[in-house]
């Protein structure tokens, strides 16, 4: 009887917490090819929460993806006036449950020996377009949350025709919205 107790509890406990998990936050890349809807991870909370708070001060408004390469990734994170740095850098949050696979949403991040913390950009981010995705970035860009509709847009964008500096020769702009 004593066991039947302590199983009732230990079930009763874990819905508890499950029911007080809080929903990934949804938000909605709107561009002028279409839109792309991404889930925020929870287990990310300072990248997740610095996104929807430039989001909600208009950072996004107007902006565009500035650098596209085809089979690899697409990536935005200039305010409309192309000002490229908020001025502050992010904990890293690199986890090993989340690789770069297809559609995943990122953060950029200055590389090489000037960053040994792995600090993510204040603003900057991108979402991985090839379809095997890019094993070779785990471990060293955080990722916070990923693309659940919107693929083919992602694709779409990807496609683009490209001019020096991986810079779409068609400006393709965003604005985002917090849809929770």
């Amino acid at each position: 009887m004593k066991n039947l107790f302590l199983v009732f509890g230990l079930l009763t406990s874990m819905l508890v917490v499950a029911q007080t998990e809080k929903p990934e936050t949804v938000a909605i890349i709107h561009t002028t090819m279409g839109d792309i809807t991404v889930k925020l991870y929870n287990d990310t909370p300072l990248h997740r929460d610095n996104f929807i708070k430039l989001v909600n001060e208009g950072w996004y408004e107007g902006s565009y993806f500035h650098r596209i390469i085809n089979n690899f990734m697409i990536q935005g994170g200039h305010n409309k006036d192309g000002k490229v740095d908020p001025g502050y850098t992010i904990e890293a949050e690199i986890l090993p449950n989340h690789s770069h696979k297809k559609g995943v949403l990122a953060a950029a991040r200055i590389g090489g020996p000037s960053n040994p913390e792995k600090r993510s950009s204040g603003c900057q981010f991108y979402i991985v377009q090839n379809n095997n995705g890019t094993p070779h970035l785990d471990g060293g860009y955080t990722v916070y949350g990923e693309v659940i509709m919107g693929l083919d847009v992602v694709d779409k964008i990807a496609a683009v025709q490209t001019s020096r500096g991986d810079a779409p020769v068609k400006p393709i702009t965003m604005t985002i919205e917090i849809v929770e």
